[in-house]
């Protein structure tokens, strides 16, 4: 090993962090569809010669965090590493390797230096469709993964810079929106193309062998970094346990999440071993999920602040057998992949609450909530609705939770803008607020959900499926829950109906849809409220006279007094 001088490794550190944020702003800026453009629904970065992380862009989706390198490395395991040529560009989906839902589509192509394969530039972004019996977010109708869509297991889609034209044509015959579908793989195409050309520029000024070794350098101070933090931990076991509504097919049973976290040292171990078996529907995840949610668990207590790489879980150790839903057996469906997600990355951190109160929140929204609609319009072209919900985080040990945010596992990712919806889409959006009264109520209150209205102008068919629906974002340390989700569905002939989860609801002129998505749970006794906070609260509209009055035993709350 050479000694390589600080100011080299920090050009490194932060080159290759630079590489992935490039390959992220070219995709956005190349893409065709909004899941991409505008929501970011997203991942870059590059994956050395064993399939490990050596960065991913800032913003990057959080759950993405465990299956890039995956994909490349089934990749390396089929064609080996004299097996790539320069050009060469695959593409890859397959849900029992990848984990998730078959519309995450991967693309990677090699980077050369010399000749000499050095590593791999790599994306994954969410298509618009992939075929099967799916379109959008939320359907419940899917029983196996053949029914899903194509599955793409490392195909080169490019080889020595030759199109496949018999593959693109396979997925072009097989989609309900090849214009959209194939212009995204064009832009990450071209996003790992510039990938590839700054790895492999890099590497042509240091050598790869002193890339390499500041890239474990990097590595191993974030490792330092991470087991710092575990070791302040008390050593031992914790569990928890907590509820999904239901598997959105048989709506009155209840999935069990149940986990236990081991400290020992400077490691930790989170261990799945009593998860609810996989379903006959798609509420499951391939073992990559699973691993994906430890992963952002760990992460958010560990590192918060550090740009992601192989490092940050060198301390986390999953124990996930086969056959739960967060690690199902082929040929199970993966649709609705990411539900569980959410609740089991608050239940990880629920375990850890008595260890390390002042670093635990209440439990937030718990879905990775969205709307589909989907339907014709006049001229017989196909158009498809989607868009992402925030909702209310959990009260904090020292603050409130924020409201009208994505889930943990979305990390920076954003709703559609309303004016393009409305630009594109036969929809006016009449509302869309803070959900009042939905934060759970705490010495620190839980942030709110939103109420967002649809007018249907064109009749259409669409998906709901919400969790936290039955079961509410749970508060702590005497905080209460945060409001349920819940949609609203107003037919234009007087019929209201409620709804937790649907799949193909046919929508006609006229019809409303209000999405009310749920609230954080709140921190603390609601009697230890800041006056002040709390008469805030009241005047902004967060919090109604009567909240007040029930949660917060606040009888005439105009009269609320601060404390001098």
């Amino acid at each position: 090993m050479t000694k390589i001088d600080p100011i080299t490794i920090e050009v490194v550190r932060n080159a290759i962090v630079a590489y992935a944020d490039e390959m992220a702003d070219v995709l956005s800026k190349s893409a065709y569809n909004m899941m991409i453009y505008e929501v970011h629904d997203y991942c870059c970065g590059l994956i050395n010669t064993k399939g490990e992380m050596i960065s991913q862009n800032r913003g990057g989706l959080p759950i993405f965090l465990a299956d890039l390198g995956v994909a490349v490395e089934d990749g390396i395991k089929k064609y080996g590493l004299d097996g790539f040529s320069e050009g060469d560009v695959l593409v890859m989906n397959h849900g029992h390797i990848c984990g998730q839902h078959l519309n995450n589509v991967v693309v990677y192509a090699p980077c050369f230096h010399d000749g000499k394969l050095v590593g791999f530039s790599a994306n994954r972004a969410h298509w618009v469709d992939i075929g099967g019996g799916r379109q959008g977010f939320g359907s419940n109708a899917t029983t196996d993964i053949f029914s899903e869509g194509l599955q793409m297991r490392s195909l080169k889609v490019y080889e020595a810079g030759k199109a496949n034209e018999t593959l693109l044509q396979i997925i072009r015959d097989n989609i309900r929106y090849p214009d959209a579908s194939l212009g995204d793989l064009r832009a990450q195409i071209a996003s790992c193309h510039v990938g590839a050309k700054r790895y492999g520029e890099l590497v042509g000024r240091y050598s790869a062998e002193v890339v390499e070794e500041c890239v474990q350098m990097v590595w191993d101070q974030a490792d330092r970094s991470v087991r710092a933090v575990v070791e302040n931990i008390p050593d031992g076991t914790y569990e928890a346990e907590s509820f999904l509504d239901n598997d959105g097919r048989t709506l009155d049973k209840p999935l069990r999440i149940k986990v236990s976290v081991t400290i020992k040292g400077a490691r930790m171990s989170v261990d799945f071993s009593d998860m609810n078996p996989q379903v006959d529907g798609p509420l499951n995840s391939g073992k990559s999920g699973g691993i994906a949610a430890a992963r952002v668990a760990f992460k958010a207590l560990t590192s918060p602040d550090l740009d992601v790489n192989e490092g940050c879980f060198r301390a986390l150790d999953v124990v996930l057998p086969e056959g739960t839903m967060l690690s199902a057996k082929p040929p199970a469906a993966l649709g609705q992949w990411s539900i569980s997600l959410p609740t089991v990355i608050d239940t990880i951190l629920k375990a850890l609450a008595p260890a390390i109160p002042d670093m635990i929140p209440a439990a937030h929204k718990g879905d990775m909530g969205g709307c589909s609609f989907f339907g014709f319009f006049e001229d017989g072209s196909r158009f498809l609705l989607l868009n992402i919900f925030g909702g209310g985080w959990g009260g904090r040990p020292n603050g409130d939770g924020a409201s009208a945010s994505v889930s943990v596992c979305q990390g920076d990712v954003r709703n559609t803008p309303v004016e393009l919806q409305e630009i594109k889409y036969p929809f006016i959006i009449e509302r869309n607020m803070l959900r009042p009264d939905s934060g759970g109520a705490g010495r620190y209150r839980g942030g709110l959900g939103i109420e967002l209205t649809y007018r249907c102008l064109r009749e259409c068919k669409g998906n709901i499926n919400f969790d936290r629906s039955v079961t509410p974002p749970w508060g702590l340390d005497g905080g209460l829950p945060g409001a349920i989700s819940i949609a609203i569905i107003e037919r234009a002939n007087g019929e209201t109906e409620k709804v937790h989860k649907g799949t193909n609801i046919t929508f006609y002129p006229g019809d409303r849809v209000t999405f009310l998505t749920a609230g954080g749970g709140g921190y603390g006794d609601p009697a230890q409220r800041d006056p002040e906070l709390l008469k805030n609260d009241i005047a902004m509209g967060l919090v109604s006279p009567e909240a007040a009055a029930r949660d917060y035993g606040v009888s005439e709350p105009e009269k609320v007094r601060v404390n001098s």
